[in-house]
């Protein structure tokens, strides 16, 4: 596996010690199964003789045995509480970020250390490399999972009950998570992405998310912030700078600076943009968009609207 947070390398080193571990005791019970099978049953004893030296020895053997497994229980128990500790080990430099799970997507929310540096995004979470990031995960619909095997492990997403994990990435990268919880039709592709750089990259990256959305500059990108203001699209999204204030989709006040459009299902371009508005219960049935009619000149318009907001 190759893994590059702290929480991941910790379950890493779990999962080689309790399988080399295993691996020696199954070896030792083989062992003594082929001997006890291959050692000769002949006896001088009479029915009613009873060896004692052979009784101790067994007695022994049956000692040792249960000593050595509850050694082994014990050492991956300590292994299993030192290991699951880390998924929630808090510090106070921790970067707080607050992640909700719907199906069938991410909404990400950033705090700062004033309200007025607090800001939302979806589906892709930057982190600074070297740094604790403590995630506070809540479900808003169902059961979903948050899961980044490279640099942490599992932690549900349960409606009303908050549940924490803490993550550190030792590389730069970018990291495909998953949400590993069985949610519903599109759970397959409820994907997100953690995009781990240093911490010049990521405050540069910060400050540009905290802004209002660019205002378009050609009469094209003009147009579709006219119509995506006007049709229902702004009763569900959040284009920060305008009047678009919905709250149950995700925030599109940078859209266009996403890598991947739909939870991972496309890569972010204009024709994907296109697409997905023009039929999104095609692309991706069950999901809550519904279909917004529009002309061609008015796909396009909008298509250019929301891949200008960098």
């Amino acid at each position: 596996m190759d893994v590059h947070g702290t929480s991941a390398i910790s379950l890493k080193q779990l999962i080689i010690l309790i399988v080399a571990t295993c691996s020696v005791v199954w070896m030792l019970v083989m062992i003594a199964l082929i001997r006890a099978l291959t050692r000769s049953h002949a006896s001088r004893l009479t029915p009613t003789e009873v060896d004692r030296g052979m009784a101790r020895r067994m007695g022994i053997a049956v000692i040792l045995a249960v000593a050595a497994t509850v050694m082994v229980i014990t050492g991956f128990t300590v292994g299993s509480f030192f290991s699951t500790r880390a998924l929630s080990a808090a510090g106070p430099d921790d970067l707080t970020i607050k992640v909700s799970g719907l199906q069938w997507w991410w909404n990400v929310q950033y705090f700062g250390a004033r309200p007025d540096q607090n800001f939302v995004t979806a589906n892709e979470i930057h982190i600074p490399v070297g740094r604790t990031v403590r995630f506070q995960l809540e479900g808003d619909d169902v059961i979903h999972s948050f899961w980044v095997p490279s640099l942490a492990g599992k932690q549900d997403l349960i409606p009303g009950r908050p549940n924490e994990l803490s993550v550190r990435a030792e590389r730069p990268g970018v990291y495909r998570g998953q949400c590993a919880e069985f949610c519903g039709l599109q759970h397959a592709h409820m994907a997100f992405f953690v995009i781990a750089e240093p911490q010049g990259d990521f405050d540069k990256w910060a400050d540009a998310q905290r802004r209002p959305a660019t205002q378009p500059t050609n009469a094209e990108a003009a147009t579709g912030q006219q119509i995506f203001l006007s049709k229902p699209c702004a009763a569900c999204h959040t284009v920060r700078g305008t009047k678009a204030t919905g709250t149950s989709a995700p925030d599109l006040t940078h859209v266009g600076s996403r890598k991947y459009i739909g939870a991972g299902l496309f890569e972010m371009t204009r024709g994907s943009l296109a697409a997905w508005i023009a039929d999104p219960q095609t692309l991706k049935p069950g999901n809550n968009m519904p279909l917004v009619s529009l002309s061609r000149e008015e796909l396009l318009s909008v298509s250019a609207y929301l891949a200008s907001l960098k």
